[in-house]
């Protein structure tokens, strides 16, 4: 993706979700994407790219 999002909170959203992915597999995308918003205090604009942005990584 070309415009990234700015702040420490998104690289520590991408690396959580990207644990989470890879340690509970069976866990849905969408339940991961709503934990890490809530414990990365992520605007609904940056929950949407960081959604985008791990469909894209698959």
């Amino acid at each position: 993706m070309s415009i990234q999002p700015k702040g420490e909170h998104i690289r520590r959203a991408v690396k959580y979700v990207s644990e989470e992915r890879k340690y509970h597999e069976k866990k849905p995308l969408s339940k991961i994407l709503e934990e890490a918003s809530i414990r990365f205090n992520l605007s609904p604009m940056e929950v949407d790219w960081l959604e985008r942005f791990m469909k894209e990584k698959e």
